[in-house]
């Protein structure tokens, strides 16, 4: 477990609501706090910008969070939230891809394909996003300031 991470904000779309609640179990069982800012419901379906800005502000005040966004395909959660400049979201597949993106790129927000990914895979690719260290390299900084 990451201690550095002061919580880890969560939240999906109608299609993501599975692979949310699945993460915050197995999430939470690890010690992680977790933030759930839904939705929780299946049926009702709800507009993954609205989501991915519920997120976004929340992690506004926050340096020390992380963030984990779901939908269908996770490409409008990714989209959504990189929109903010606090954000910096990808989305992945699969736990190396995590672990590079952290390392290379600093992300903050994992997004998942609900529809796409195999929900222990889910799992694995969010603890190497939440575990994986950010390359502190003059580059990498250097290449982020450019995008802030």
């Amino acid at each position: 477990m990451n201690k550095n991470i002061s919580k880890i904000y969560i939240a999906a779309d109608h299609r993501g609501v599975g692979v949310k609640l699945y993460l915050i179990e197995m999430l939470a069982a690890i010690g992680y706090n977790l933030v759930n800012l839904g939705t929780d419901d299946l049926n009702t379906p709800v507009d993954f910008p609205d989501i991915a800005k519920t997120l976004a502000d929340a992690m506004a005040n926050d340096e020390k969070s992380r963030g984990i966004l779901i939908c269908g395909t996770g490409a409008g959660m990714q989209i959504a939230a990189n929109r903010y400049r606090h954000i910096r979201a990808s989305r992945c597949e699969r736990p190396d891809q995590a672990r590079d993106d952290r390392f290379h790129d600093d992300i903050n927000v994992l997004a998942l394909a609900a529809d796409d990914i195999d929900i222990e895979v889910s799992f694995l690719v969010a603890r190497a996003f939440l575990e994986s260290p950010f390359d502190n390299s003059e580059r990498r900084v250097r290449r982020l300031k450019k995008i802030s």
